[in-house]
């Protein structure tokens, strides 16, 4: 990193902070009560500060680590618990995400990592999602700051405390669990690659391998258990308390169970990769080597051959199949208008029943963009470890909720590694379009009888 380019990182980053305490300052000033799912997160976290600590409402479905937090906060500084401070307290932990990120984006590029935020970091902080939710007394964005944390201290190989931290993100959301295992795959694997003793580790570019380089890197992975097993201990005693927790709870999701119960919701995959590229095409469609180059590539993976024609052919037919069998009307999706979703399901999946499937072909186009753009820079299985952590993540929501696509879409963005510095400035003008108008739509444009539109 050129001193010039942490300059540019350190001014965005005070620019981030201000903009961030402004957008604060106008929610509390515009949302004067607590707001969708708010009505239950601040009455649960002001009965804490109150020390209340046996109080919980069942309709809750996360642990408290977002009260815990606040109470701390509370504690240790001495702000009043009020909507206003609640709200800070979310605003705190995005600012914080530039400086885990830039610490994230540096180890996908191999390049060392310093105090100062980079563009690319700030730019990826102000995510629409993330930022939106940074304003509002929700799970979100602690959530994704604590996953991020442990993330970086188990890349830096400080594997006890990166369990430590992943106990907290669990604290926040039950499904972190997920991405702390993700975070000791993603740590070690490049370990293996060096420490490849007399057995080399067979991990081939992502960009040239196919299904038989994947199933002999995973023999190859499998011979390599002895070596991971020393490190992987802090990360068992998380597995043990999460076992413990589902064991005791009779399941994951806390309260409310009757509209939280885990499915088999396969579509909702693509629903993930379809909103990733919506919002992440500017990293897509203006990679270095042109998205005419992009474009031509898909197509050859898609239709190059007869064998990749069939195969494209086939993979439809089962997507298809999926469609059919997994759609999910949630009643919550159906019934709350004050959601986009809502309004993207009953005008464009539910116009017609042939809908949903006009959209498949699309969905596997979507998926080779990321995959072509994540491939060029990795070996075979870093690139795979991610969608296999978020199969398990997102496969069991029944509801289809732009929030639970938060954090795979930071980590998939974050794997792009050679963005360049026009394709950045697209893609911050390009998130800062969506913030402006969610942010002014949920604020200043409140319908009677609706409510505020928000994600």
């Amino acid at each position: 990193m050129t001193p010039s380019s942490m300059s540019i990182g350190g001014t965005l980053y005070l620019v981030y902070c201000g903009a961030a305490v402004s957008v604060l300052l106008a929610f509390n000033g515009e949302v004067l009560d607590p707001y969708m799912d708010e009505p239950f997160h601040v009455p649960q976290a002001l009965a804490y500060c109150r020390g209340e600590w046996s109080t919980w409402d069942p309709k809750i479905t996360t642990p408290p680590g977002l009260y815990i937090l606040s109470v701390l906060l509370h504690r240790i500084f001495g702000f009043p618990c009020s909507l206003w401070t609640l709200r800070a307290t979310i605003t705190l932990t995005l600012t914080i995400l530039p400086l885990l990120l830039t610490r994230l984006l540096a180890f996908h590029q191999r390049r060392p990592s310093f105090l100062c935020p980079t563009m690319e970091a700030v730019v990826l902080s102000t995510f629409p999602l993330a930022w939106f939710y940074g304003f509002l007394y929700y799970t979100d964005v602690p959530s994704l700051v604590s996953v991020l944390a442990t993330i970086m201290f188990s890349t830096r190989s400080q594997h006890s405390l990166a369990a430590v931290l992943g106990v907290v993100s669990c604290f926040f959301r039950q499904t972190n669990v997920i991405w702390v295992l993700y975070a000791f795959c993603t740590s070690h694997l490049p370990c293996l690659h060096l420490n490849s003793g007399k057995k080399p580790l067979y991990d081939p570019p992502a960009s040239t391998a196919g299904p038989g380089d994947l199933v002999r890197s995973i023999f190859s992975l499998l011979r390599k258990l002895p070596e991971l097993l020393p490190p992987f201990v802090p990360y068992m005693l998380v597995l043990t308390v999460f076992g413990v927790f589902v064991f005791w709870n009779d399941g994951v999701v806390l309260g409310d169970k009757g509209n939280h119960v885990p499915v088999m919701h396969v579509p909702q995959l693509y629903y993930f990769i379809a909103f990733a590229t919506i919002l992440g095409w500017p990293v897509i469609a203006l990679a270095q080597d042109g998205s005419r180059t992009l474009m031509w590539a898909i197509a050859v993976r898609m239709f190059g051959s007869t064998r990749r024609v069939i195969v494209t052919t086939l993979l439809a037919a089962m997507m298809a199949v999926s469609v059919n069998r997994f759609t999910i009307h949630h009643p919550f999706l159906l019934s709350d208008n004050r959601h986009y979703t809502f309004y993207v399901w009953r005008r464009v999946f539910m116009r017609h029943p042939v809908m949903p499937y006009l959209f498949i072909p699309g969905y596997q186009a979507c998926a080779w963009a990321w995959w072509l753009r994540i491939a060029r820079n990795q070996s075979l299985l870093q690139t795979v470890v991610l969608p296999l952590a978020i199969v398990p993540t997102l496969l069991p929501t029944p509801l289809l909720e732009p929030r639970y696509f938060l954090i795979p879409y930071i980590l998939l963005r974050a794997q792009v590694m050679d963005v360049g510095r026009s394709a950045l400035v697209v893609e911050g003008l390009w998130y800062a379009v969506v913030n402006m108008v969610t942010t002014y739509v949920f604020l200043y444009e409140e319908r009677a009888g609706v409510g505020r539109f928000m994600w």
